[in-house]
């Protein structure tokens, strides 16, 4: 069976609507999203219905809990301040509600899927070297654990370490894994494409998919909401 694993959608209707779209295209209904449906983008309503709609499973994100107030966003920088006091205000009352019920983390079989980290997922740290995954592959059992949050694509092994074959398929039959899918609605990697992973769990295998969406009407659609100018220009450069 295969199902798409997906994070941090930001507001970002276009991307998110075009990676549903290529889901539904290949035959792909099972969906499971790392959390951060809003912050950033303009359209934090429409995002989290879709996820509503089509999204199986939904984690708690940072962005989604600081949207709640369950977060202290001193430590955001201006322009994630900015994002989440305008997603407050724009946020339909019943679709807070729906953010409330997430749950921080969510397992099946031997995977794992969690927003930052398995350890302390509320505390929101991040997994960018060798050294902190092999703190979170002690810290849980499970073989694979899927994670977003730093909106940049990047594979660790337990046994080979950090691996550059993202945006390719990889076998996850053998050793351990932390897989970052990637940003769909902000990527950071220097590639403004959507960014989100296939998993086969039959084969064992996981895909990374990149998609072009209509970049420039989000853009657009940031500075026409009043939203910073930093955050428009972010995602027509991937950074």
């Amino acid at each position: 069976m295969k199902f798409a694993v997906v994070s941090d959608i930001h507001g970002n209707l276009e991307a998110f609507q075009t990676t549903l779209d290529y889901l539904h295209q290949h035959h792909i209904s099972k969906i499971i999203c790392l959390g951060d449906l809003v912050g950033y983008g303009p359209n934090p309503n429409e995002c989290v219905e879709l996820a509503q709609k089509h999204c199986t499973v939904t984690v708690m994100g940072n962005h989604d809990h600081a949207v709640l107030g369950l977060t202290d966003i001193d430590y955001f920088n201006e322009y994630a301040r900015a994002a989440v006091l305008w997603t407050r205000r724009s946020l339909h009352r019943y679709l807070k509600g729906y953010l409330e019920n997430l749950p921080m983390t969510y397992e099946e079989n031997d995977f794992l899927f969690v927003h930052s980290s398995p350890v302390d997922p509320s505390e929101w740290y991040y997994i960018f070297s060798e050294a902190e995954a092999r703190q979170n592959f002690k810290a849980v059992p499970n073989r694979v654990i899927f994670i977003g949050h730093s909106h940049v694509p990047v594979v660790f092994s337990l046994e080979k370490g950090r691996l550059f074959e993202q945006h390719l398929r990889l076998d996850i039959e053998n050793d351990r894994y932390i897989i970052n899918v990637g940003s769909v609605g902000q990527p950071r990697d220097g590639d403004p494409r959507s960014s989100f992973t296939i998993v086969d769990d039959q084969s064992k295998t996981v895909e990374y998919v990149r998609l072009e969406y209509p970049v420039e009407k989000t853009h657009q659609k940031i500075l026409d909401a009043g939203l910073p100018y930093f955050l428009a220009r972010r995602i027509l450069v991937g950074q």
